[in-house]
């Protein structure tokens, strides 16, 4: 071989070999979760804390101190600081967890020392930087979508959308309460990015909702499988903090270390 020929290949190799250091690595399942006695809870867009309602008493009567933050839904950084906030509260070990495009919050928020493990349910998980529009477009669209009204910067849901494909298979009168009570959301909201990926340094746990008409299932699946996630599936819409609460709660308990 000649010394040019030599060359190439040296360089070739250096290529991959700087390649293979440059892929991020997925979380590892590894060993059994921290043990943790605190649990923040981060809603997701057109809701609020009320959201979580099903699942709190559940996570109280199994011992744990609950705080389920109140997401202004003004912007990624309004939403990020508000659950900074609750996290210093918090005197030890705390799983985050999060619906919908709360997912967003507790991927930026994961790197806190505090958190233990992180929970998605039906829930964004963005990778640092990425355009998470961009990725959702690759899937089918929600029907929900359609639903979607504008006004002065901020978006709501109109009450058909909201009750028919947001919280398909939620009580219809538990439904119209949730409508009553859902977050003004910025539109601008959406585009946000984050600068951090916690889900590849923590335990990651997602719950995919397999009839969801907001986030596509398939969507859900391919996030869950990226963060290397223990992962369920559940026969539910959207809305699957409301309508199976205990699978919920039995997922968010796993991840505290207090349920196998």
């Amino acid at each position: 071989m000649n010394a040019q020929y030599l060359s190439k290949v040296t360089m070739f190799a250096l290529l991959a070999a700087a390649s293979l250091f440059s892929i991020p690595l997925a979380n590892a399942q590894t060993g059994a979760p921290v043990k943790a006695g605190n649990i923040v809870l981060v809603h997701g867009a057109w809701a609020d804390g009320s959201s979580w309602a099903e699942v709190i008493p559940r996570l109280q009567a199994a011992g744990l101190k609950v705080t389920a933050v109140q997401n202004p839904l003004s912007s990624l950084e309004d939403s990020v600081a508000q659950t900074r906030r609750a996290l210093a509260l918090q005197d030890g070990p705390t799983v985050l967890v999060a619906h919908s495009w709360g997912g967003t919050v507790i991927s930026e928020v994961g790197d806190d020392p505090k958190v233990s493990a992180l929970v998605y349910v039906a829930a964004r998980a963005p990778d640092a930087d990425e355009d998470f529009v961009a990725l959702s477009a690759t899937f089918p669209t929600g029907a929900v979508r359609a639903g979607i009204r504008t006004d002065d910067g901020y978006t709501r849901l109109s009450e058909d959308a909201f009750l028919e494909y947001f919280a398909n298979g939620v009580d219809a009168k538990q439904a119209k309460i949730l409508y009553a009570v859902q977050g003004p959301t910025a539109a601008s909201l959406f585009a946000g990015r984050t600068t951090t990926a916690a889900w590849r340094h923590k335990p990651s746990f997602y719950a995919v909702s397999k009839l969801d008409q907001t986030i596509n299932p398939d969507l859900q699946r391919f996030l869950a499988k990226r963060m290397n996630a223990t992962a369920i599936e559940l026969d539910a819409g959207h809305l699957s903090l409301v309508s199976h609460p205990r699978q919920v709660t039995d997922l968010i308990l796993r991840a505290a270390g207090l349920a196998e």
